[in-house]
């Protein structure tokens, strides 16, 4: 692949809007690559022998119109693509035995890339579902033709999202809980205070089957924490992936539900306040990690160089794995993530594309196919990496979609104004109170 940036500077040449389509271009490749073409299931990272991620299925459907408006499909073939991956989820086994696919229209976790089974008795997972259905409804709503294919994709997207029995998964409460195992039943936590979980209950509100009751949201909502940080009045929650993923599908911008009009804002507002939330701590730094700064941040659910424990003279440096970093209350190990800024491209244009600029000059892959490693850590030195401390090594499905969807609605809003049309998110947004702008 050609170098992405317009010059050889790298860091001193601003990225310009082809440079970011190029970005979403290779981004998009991981959909494509990691797919097992026989079923359409996508792989959670690129790691070799790693199971399917059913929330990286979700994405993988609906980037497939961005690729079809982009002409890296054409639209046929982008029909049979989600054609046969819809096809292959109503076919997985839905039950309570331990090695199912699903239960109650709900999916595992992560599943068996071959047989669509349950792989490391993971989860059935409400939020990883709702990231598949969320998906369905995208391919339901574009591909809108009269063809034998695009019907049947429309057919099997809806049976997919309306067999989810959203009143069984609240387990007898007001609020969703985080999921079921077999081998227990439900996990004790629950879907409340803000998070991407927005997203989970207007897809359960909006359930033309099985719907949640509107006290479901107020339930879900009336743990919310607005805080002022930095002198920044926004709804807290901490790792940015939260104040993103329900942006992927939905245009936020002026409708508002009852929290939010009482406090004169909206959740596209509150996403460009957390971003800013995001640079202010990184400027502070005040743990002094190195590398921190006005063109380097980004904390979120991501990999990390492992659990550790450094000791060096009288300081002492704890490091994570995989875990929901967050800012500015942590947890914080030093590891930063390239994805998570180019998601918030559409909140904060004016401090992501300098922290981007920043970024292609860090050896980070941004040129190089599935684009930016999705995580790097310049504390932790490691001598075998070319930059002297550690990057990830694999590229993660969930990581994928949030850049080529949000590079996508900033660029155009395309995925936001095709949404508009989906009836269940819009029958969604309304029993949940949201009221104004294109509503």
């Amino acid at each position: 692949m050609s170098e992405l940036l317009s010059t050889d500077t790298g860091r001193n040449q601003m990225p310009t809007d082809e440079d970011f389509r190029r970005l979403q271009l290779s981004t998009l490749h991981y959909y494509l690559y990691c797919t097992n073409p026989d079923n359409g299931l996508v792989r959670d990272k690129t790691q070799p022998g790693a199971p399917a991620s059913i929330a990286a299925v979700g994405m993988a459907l609906a980037t497939i119109p961005c690729m079809v408006e982009r002409d890296v499909l054409i639209r046929e073939f982008g029909a049979k693509l989600a054609r046969r991956r819809l096809e292959f989820l109503m076919q997985c086994h839905q039950g309570p035995e331990p090695n199912a696919s699903g239960y109650k229209g709900f999916f595992y976790h992560f599943l068996d890339i071959e047989t669509g089974r349950r792989v490391w008795e993971c989860e059935l997972s409400t939020i990883d579902s709702a990231f598949l259905f969320a998906g369905a409804l995208t391919v339901a709503t574009y591909f809108d033709g009269e063809t034998p294919e695009e019907a049947k994709i429309r057919e099997l997207a809806t049976a997919l999202y309306q067999r989810a029995d959203w009143n069984w998964a609240r387990n007898h409460g007001a609020t969703l809980t985080h999921g079921w195992r077999p081998e227990n039943g439900f996990i004790p936590y629950r879907w409340r205070g803000y998070d991407e979980g927005l997203l989970l209950y207007i897809l359960g509100l909006g359930s033309p089957t099985y719907p949640l009751p509107p006290e479901s949201y107020a339930a879900y909502t009336e743990s919310y924490e607005w805080r002022n940080i930095y002198g920044r009045e926004l709804l807290y929650s901490g790792p940015l992936f939260t104040h993103q993923l329900s942006h992927m599908w939905i245009d936020f911008r002026g409708i508002r539900d009852e929290f939010m009009r009482d406090h004169d804002s909206d959740y596209f507002e509150n996403s460009r306040q957390a971003t800013y939330v995001q640079q202010d701590y990184a400027i502070r730094n005040p743990m002094q990690f190195e590398g921190y700064g006005e063109h380097c941040w980004g904390f979120t659910a991501c990999d990390g160089p492992g659990w550790r424990t450094l000791h060096g003279g009288e300081s002492r440096r704890e490091f994570f794995d995989y875990i929901a970093r967050g800012a500015p209350f942590g947890p914080d190990d030093g590891t930063i993530c390239p994805w998570v800024v180019v998601a918030s491209l559409p909140f904060a244009p004016e401090i992501v594309i300098p922290t981007v600029c920043n970024f292609a000059g860090l050896k980070l892959g941004m040129a190089r196919l599935y684009g930016f490693k999705p995580s790097f850590n310049p504390t932790f030195k490691d001598p075998s990496s070319q930059t002297g401390w550690w990057i990830s090594p694999y590229h993660f499905g969930i990581d994928q979609g949030p850049v080529a969807l949000m590079i996508q609605n900033y660029r155009t809003g395309f995925l936001w104004n095709l949404m508009r049309n989906c009836e269940p998110i819009v029958r969604g947004l309304r029993r949940a109170g949201f009221a104004g702008g294109w509503l």
